[in-house]
């Protein structure tokens, strides 16, 4: 990847924080309920704590996952159901109206990591090992895919789609699970993926890598180009909503490709490149607004950083630092307003960001 000139910028701070709150241990997900009431958050020792989201009050805890939680997500679309995954060999569906456990369901393998709703949020997607399961909202299996040539790295639906696409060694397989079994499409790729998002149209898939490399793929015609040069492997990926934007992590420094900047797309173009945390701090989550231009991102220097990336005056809008470790996960609230963020020492923030 070229050096190119940095956007630099004397920043102001539009990140106000509203409250501060703990769970036991570092936090390994943070999740919105859809009409942004409740703020669920997963401590990786097991615990996932409900708050308030305008008191940072605790509503509920729940016991999560012996050995380890290691992602959970909130059904869309309303939803009261709150799920997650663990290392204990479990999918557990948490009723959050009545603060007690719904549902455990059987992962398939020791270790599940990975979960995604489907935009209806009528369908759960998980997986656990080498196997993902597609199951309903009421916890009843749908659909067991096949097993893939390695563990099961990321999956995430297609945008506007049935579609489900499982990321692992050597390929981007999709299914639609909801018909049958069989692949719809694979991607082959000889390496060892990471991390995957979709752009927002469903026109583009994007995955970070071991080799410190991230691909894309325009899907209609499985077209391929790659992008390398990052400092460390990648497994922070986030689409601005127009899916003109994509901005990656691996490493300190945080990465702007315009993927509409030619006929092309990115591929010959160059970076834009965000330096605001410190030099040797890589990257550790990023997430753009769901309709919006802000861009946050964390580090391992425990700053939480909100950039205006197409900003002229000046890309870094907004700071806040943890104190005594990184800073690991941050979440939009749903309607754009708020901002969650969550530390390795257990520390929890949320900000309102204009």
């Amino acid at each position: 990847m070229a050096r190119i000139s940095s956007i630099f910028g004397k920043p102001e701070n539009r990140l106000r924080p509203v409250w501060q709150a703990a769970v036991p241990d570092h936090v390994i997900g943070v999740a919105w309920a859809p009409d942004g009431a409740r703020l669920a958050v997963a401590a990786v020792s097991g615990p996932i704590v409900i708050f308030d989201a305008n008191t940072g009050k605790p509503v509920h805890q729940h016991k999560g996952h012996g050995f380890g939680t290691a992602a959970l997500a909130w059904q869309p679309a309303g939803g009261a159901l709150l799920a997650s995954v663990g290392q204990d060999n479990k999918v557990r569906l948490w009723d959050t109206a009545a603060g007690q456990e719904a549902k455990a369901l059987d992962a398939g393998a020791s270790w599940a990591e990975k979960l995604a709703w489907h935009p209806s949020g009528q369908y759960l997607a998980t997986a656990a090992g080498k196997k993902a399961k597609v199951w309903s909202a009421a916890g009843d299996l749908v659909r067991e895919l096949p097993a893939q040539a390695g563990t099961v790295m990321d999956l995430k639906w297609r945008p506007g789609t049935n579609s489900l696409t499982l990321l692992a060694y050597g390929a981007a397989t999709t299914y639609d699970p909801l018909t049958g079994s069989e692949p719809v499409k694979v991607l082959a790729w000889k390496g060892s993926p990471l991390a995957m998002a979709w752009s927002p149209d469903g026109k583009i898939l994007a995955h970070g890598n071991q080799d410190s490399t991230v691909h894309f793929w325009y899907f209609d015609e499985a077209r391929d180009l790659q992008m390398w040069g990052y400092k460390t492997k990648v497994r922070e990926l986030a689409w601005e909503f127009s899916s003109r934007y994509m901005a990656t992590g691996g490493g300190p420094v945080v990465c702007i490709w315009d993927c509409q900047g030619g006929p092309n797309g990115p591929e010959g173009t160059k970076p834009t490149m965000l330096v605001g945390h410190e030099s040797e701090a890589n990257i550790t989550a990023l997430a753009y607004q769901a309709r919006g231009f802000l861009l946050a991102s964390t580090a391992l220097d425990g700053r939480v950083l909100l950039w205006q990336p197409t900003n002229r005056k000046g890309a870094q809008v907004g700071e806040f630092q943890f104190t005594g470790g990184e800073s690991s996960v941050v979440a939009w609230s749903p309607d754009d307003k708020s901002l969650a963020a969550g530390a390795g020492t257990g520390a929890v923030a949320v900000f309102r960001a204009g």
